[in-house]
């Protein structure tokens, strides 16, 4: 008897990932207060500046967890203070530079960057800029590789390590256009986070904190935490 042909795995919707994206966003904060203990865990490294940059049509207001928590850790934390994110233009190609150059003198050591969604793609174009005043960028959820049937190939690495978080659940954008070649500097980290929740996800968190902490000039590819359970926040990359 000829067996059926066996079926396809089914792939998530786009439209329903989408439209639970604000359910899924809000879960991701309940997440963040009941394993705030946990997260009390993450590695702690050297004190240096990060600024954090926020997405299309976002403020500072929607980094504030994040950055709160960063400071927890112990880095001089600053957003971009430039109001509501609203693509690119003249202003900020001349603002953003002028802050990574404020920071740098000030602190007077490199800049990590975090960005998230377009706030990443920033970050990225600063890092290519100045590489020299950039110590690191993490992306979350940004769409820098552009429409992923167009190319090949994920993303060129930059000139400094970075580390590109993307989850197969956003419902915003697509996450294969938030991964980039994987190198002795660059990688891809999945989450399970909404594209809306990864600012406060305590997977997310917890991978920022473990990039914050690496040595500036011993950087490591990022490695899931085994304690308590933590790994199971990590899906393999793929």
């Amino acid at each position: 008897m000829t067996r059926p042909p066996a079926r396809p795995p089914r792939r998530r919707r786009p439209g329903l990932l989408g439209a639970t994206e604000p359910v899924r966003a809000l879960a991701s904060a309940g997440a963040f207060a009941a394993g705030l203990p946990l997260l009390q865990l993450a590695p702690r490294g050297e004190p240096h500046p990060v600024l954090v940059l926020p997405g299309l049509m976002a403020s500072d207001a929607s980094t504030a967890v994040l950055r709160t928590w960063l400071r927890r850790l112990g880095y001089p934390v600053v957003g971009w203070d430039l109001g509501r994110n609203r693509g690119p233009s003249r202003e900020l190609d001349d603002a953003l530079p002028r802050l990574l150059d404020r920071l740098a003198a000030e602190h007077g050591t490199a800049v990590s960057i975090v960005g998230q969604s377009l706030g990443g793609i920033f970050a990225r174009g600063l890092a290519r800029k100045a590489p020299r005043q950039v110590r690191q960028v993490v992306s979350l959820g940004s769409p820098f590789g552009g429409y992923p049937t167009a190319r090949g190939r994920p993303a060129a690495p930059l000139a400094v390590p970075s580390t590109a978080v993307y989850s197969r659940w956003d419902g915003v954008v697509d996450w294969r256009a938030c991964r980039q070649q994987p190198g002795p500097r660059s990688e891809n980290v999945a989450v399970h986070a909404a594209h809306l929740g990864m600012g406060h996800d305590p997977a997310v968190l917890w991978v920022v904190a473990d990039r914050l902490a690496q040595p500036r000039h011993d950087w490591q590819p990022f490695r899931p935490p085994t304690r308590f359970g933590l790994g199971r926040l990590f899906p393999a990359d793929g």
